[in-house]
This record gives C-alpha cells, structure tokens and sequence, in this order.
C-alpha cells in the first residue's frame, strides 16, 4: 500500500544515516476504507492527494515540536507491504499504522516544500492547534502554507534535498 509519512529535514538526515525511518509504531496517511466512505470522489488519484495532504498537514505539527527543523513540510511517499499496516480511523479517515520500520528501499518518493514556502510554513506550524480547534485566523495561517505546492524528489536526491 502506498503510504504518506510526515516528517522534517531532521527526520530525513537520519533516515540518510540509518537506510530507515523507525522505530515503529509508525503513524502515516493513505488510502482508507474509511477515505473512500467519506471522500465523494472515487478517482484514486484525489483520494491519494487527500492522504498526502493530511500528511502534509501532520509535518507542520512536527515541526512544531522540532525546535531544530527548518520551516519545510516533508512527506515521505513508501510502498509498505499490507500485513505492516493497521487503519486507524478513529484517529482520523486516513490514519493508518506501520508496524515495522520502513527501510530506505520501500521509499518511492520524497516531497519537500521550496525555501520561499518558509515564512508560510513558520507561520502554519505556530498556528497548526489553534487551526485544529477552529480559529479562522489560524486556519488563514494554514491555507497559506498549503498554497504552497510540494516539490518532488526521487530517493536518490535526499543528499541534495539536505544540502
């Protein structure tokens, strides 16, 4: 199953250093039953957004609690065999669980936000709870960071994406 792993350039520096990202249990987004219930759009392509967006989203509040990440949302795309994965619903539709660590070459892809997308993202992380919890400037905070589409990097490219 492909899933959608938040994390920060920190995280991805030890993912260079270790070939994995771990320890399990590891919490990421993808394609849910309970995704597909609730999304009306049955295109695998907007339900795999969905999932990416959630994890996108989920970055901001790692960064947050990272006093050392540099304000640039990661996502972590990874094609995780179906017995490591547990649903987790009533977390959120598109919450799911990795049971195991996820080694360097189950990785298909890494997102990572362009330097100018910085300020926004400062902004977004600071911002992330009170959005949750509904407060419309926050949520502004958070819509101008998400104007902010995710560059794509193969594997091969994290050196490059951490220097």
């Amino acid at each position: 199953m492909r899933i959608y792993l938040p994390a920060t350039l920190p995280l991805v520096a030890e993912l260079q250093k270790s070939g994995e990202l771990g320890p399990p249990p590891l919490t990421a987004f993808a394609v849910t039953p309970s995704l597909r219930e609730w999304y009306l759009d049955e295109d695998i392509e907007e339900l795999e957004y969905a999932a990416f967006s959630e994890a996108a989203r989920a970055s901001l509040r790692l960064i947050d609690a990272d006093l050392i990440a540099q304000p640039r949302r990661v996502v972590i795309s990874a094609d995780v065999p179906d017995q490591h994965i547990t649903p987790h619903p009533e977390l959120d539709r598109a919450v799911v669980r990795i049971g195991t660590a996820v080694p360097l070459d189950w990785l298909a892809s890494v997102h990572v936000d362009s330097p100018d997308a910085a300020p926004d993202v400062a902004a977004a992380a600071q911002a992330v709870t009170a959005a949750d919890l509904g407060d419309e400037d926050a949520q502004f905070a958070m819509d101008s960071a998400e104007g902010h589409e995710l560059e794509w990097y193969g594997v091969q490219e994290i050196p490059e994406i951490l220097s």
